[in-house]
């Protein structure tokens, strides 16, 4: 077994080659997403807001076609899930809320004060309850952005016409989204599942080997897992009863977990696995997918070593349950436990918003903003625009990235939507053309949303601004004053939503990581901890496993809270890299406990309670002094003299993460 450590460092910046060259966080804001283009979502979203342009125009009621596509827009704008009954939620629920908000934003329009007033109290409002969840951000947004829309454009009256015709666009969507549930309604659950099997199938390959190469596979399998149990999980909480097809998902999904225990096991042995073990992993990646039964047929190498000997019995497991017709459905837990009841969680989220700091700093932040915005377009005598309330919207959305960035981003995404949409405005004459220029237009929104904010922003730029010329009827003259709107917008933000706020710009990436420390040693105690019987055995099984994907899923957000400190200029972005290897180093403690485990399982000998209980003290001083310190102090400290037992990879990987903050 090899014991060599390998130092780990967040990829450098590269040399700039000229001092005016933009800096690194710019261009990482820049640079395009390697993701796949959504072709099927561009075809939607083309279909969906060209569709209800061109059914206006038929009627000669224009306005009312651009409202039902302004509907349709954040229909596709909210199309972000993969189970069906989740993107039921993510598109009907923001639009339920943003009729309301476009209702209400009708009824004060040109009332001055009063819709200062009304839009800064919904701005509180959407700012608090975007802390939720996933759902209720883009409801929060959809609530306060259609606000500001009906607050700043004339719409048709009464004033319940242009709620109608956005829901009836919002709708449209929904409808042409869900056209494919009958044919694919458990297709994106089973690809999930089978999406975790292939990519534990490229850490297995990667065992043995480079520790940077295993650990990006290993990273790749906690968010596959992270996927997939939250889309079988959340699809259990909303069925009642025990759907055979869900259990059988679950099932399939569970003795995944073993496998995935004994690679840290199998990598810390120093040398790669056998072919044949990927390649049948890979094969149960697709009998999941295609759902095959049967007798499987398995050409496993001989097990030898405690590592070897998990590996083989947790693949012939997994490979009997994945081709297992009907699992027993009372024999199948939901091992991270199944969420409570829609009731349950909704009483939960209002009283974690109501008591929570920091959704209340997040709300009156959002508020202050938007405050100044209609400030700024309702009583100063300056042209009306909602265009600056829109920008301060979309800059502060809270699960965007850093809010500094944002702004940039914002306003160079904007310019260049600003050029697109002046070619197509000065080009294409008013009328019927508007709709094969929406085809293309909305087509790319879907397209560049997956390459990024910036790429995001222009895409949704030019179609923004083509309906709303048919509400203002103002042409290529709104061009340059929409890009002073956006400057304006975004220069509000970065001085009222982020330098008056310190904690905007100070990372949390320590506290987070010191919390993961303390889960860590947790997970130490319970790794090791005495049983008595079966029963307790099982106990502790389970509670290993929650406090495992636990601290994955911690390390999964201070991985994202990472990379949003990334874009920040300096110097939160260098103090944020600082702290990578120690991200890295806590994985690793994670993983070798976990070795450790499955050794002692498989026939090694269990280490004595005085190690386990050292280990655990020395991790909860590291956390204490990560929570001290504001950026780590490397130290080229030895490792730990001990014993060759099964604790002896764990205390190298302690020794080496209290190296880095010099503890």
């Amino acid at each position: 077994m090899t014991t060599e450590r390998r130092t780990e460092h967040i990829p450098a910046g590269r040399p700039r080659p000229h001092p005016l060259a933009p800096p690194d966080w710019l261009l990482a804001g820049l640079r395009p997403s390697s993701a796949p283009v959504p072709w099927a979502a561009a075809a939607r979203a083309g279909i969906a807001m060209a569709a209800p342009l061109a059914l206006g125009f038929a009627v000669d009621e224009p306005e009312y076609g651009a409202l039902v596509s302004m509907g349709a827009l954040a229909g596709v704008i909210g199309d972000t899930a993969d189970a069906y009954r989740m993107r039921v939620l993510n598109i009907a629920v923001p639009q339920a809320l943003g009729a309301v908000g476009v209702a209400v934003g009708t009824l004060v329009y040109g009332h001055g004060w009063l819709a200062v007033a009304v839009l800064t109290l919904i701005a509180l409002l959407s700012g608090m309850i975007s802390s939720i969840g996933t759902v209720a951000s883009v409801s929060g947004l959809l609530l306060l952005l259609n606000a500001v829309v009906g607050a700043g454009l004339p719409m048709p009256r009464p004033w319940w016409t242009a709620p109608l015709l956005l829901t009836a666009g919002g709708l449209f969507v929904l409808v042409l989204t869900l056209l494919g549930w009958p044919l694919r309604g458990r297709q994106p659950e089973r690809a999930a599942v089978a999406a975790a099997y292939r990519a534990l199938a490229d850490a297995l390959e990667a065992c043995g080997g480079p520790q940077a190469a295993y650990d990006e596979r290993r990273q790749e399998v906690t968010q596959a897992l992270n996927q997939a149990y939250d889309l079988v999980l959340g699809r259990r909480a909303r069925v009642h009863g025990r759907s055979p097809a869900l259990v059988r998902m679950l099932a399939q999904l569970n003795v995944l977990i073993p496998l995935v225990e004994a690679a840290p096991a199998a990598h810390l042995r120093g040398v790669p696995l056998p072919p044949e073990i990927p390649a049948a992993v890979r094969e149960l990646a697709a009998g999941v997918e295609e759902g095959r039964t049967g007798t499987p047929a398995l050409a496993l190498p001989a097990a030898r070593t405690p590592s070897e000997r998990a590996m083989d019995s947790a693949l012939r497991h997994a490979s009997a349950i994945v081709h297992l017709a009907e699992p027993d459905p009372y024999n199948v837990d939901d091992r991270l436990g199944r969420p409570a009841a829609l009731r349950v969680r909704a009483g939960r989220g209002v009283r974690d918003v109501m008591l929570s700091g920091a959704s209340w700093r997040y709300g009156l932040r959002l508020a202050l903003c938007i405050g100044l915005a209609q400030s700024l377009v309702s009583l100063i005598d300056v042209e009306r625009s909602y265009w600056v309330a829109l920008t301060v919207t979309f800059v502060l959305k809270p699960d965007f990235g850093s809010v500094f960035s944002r702004a940039v981003l914002r306003a160079l995404g904007t310019a260049a939507g600003l050029v697109l949409a002046a070619a197509v405005l000065s080009e294409v004459p008013r009328g019927w053309w508007d709709v094969p220029a929406m085809v293309v237009l909305a087509a790319l929104i879907p397209a560049f949303s997956a390459k990024g904010y910036a790429f995001q922003t222009a895409a949704i730029t030019p179609v923004i601004l083509l309906l709303s010329d048919q509400l203002n009827h103002e042409g290529f003259d709104l061009i340059l004053p929409r890009l002073l709107d956006s400057l304006i917008g975004c220069g509000i933000a970065l001085v009222a939503g982020y330098l008056l706020w310190p904690e905007s710009w100070h990372t949390r990436i320590g506290d987070r990581l010191a919390d993961a420390v303390d889960d860590a040693a947790r997970y130490v105690e319970r790794a090791f901890a005495p049983v008595t019987d079966e029963a307790a055995l099982r106990a502790a099984r389970q509670s290993r496993l929650q406090a495992r994907r636990r601290i994955y899923r911690d390390l999964s957000g201070v991985r994202s809270e990472f990379q949003r400190a990334l874009t920040e200029p300096p110097p939160t972005g260098s103090r944020a890299a600082a702290w990578w290897p120690l991200v890295v180093a806590v994985e690793r403690i994670v993983d070798a406990t976990t070795a450790a485990r499955v050794r002692v399982d498989h026939g090694a000998a269990a280490p004595a309670a005085a190690e386990v209980d050292r280990i655990a003290r020395q991790l909860r001083e590291l956390a204490e002094g990560v929570r001290r310190n504001p950026s780590p102090v490397r130290a080229d400290t030895p490792p730990e003299a001990g014993g060759a037992d099964v604790l002896t990879p764990l205390r190298q990987e302690l020794a080496a993460a209290r190296a880095i903050s010099h503890l």
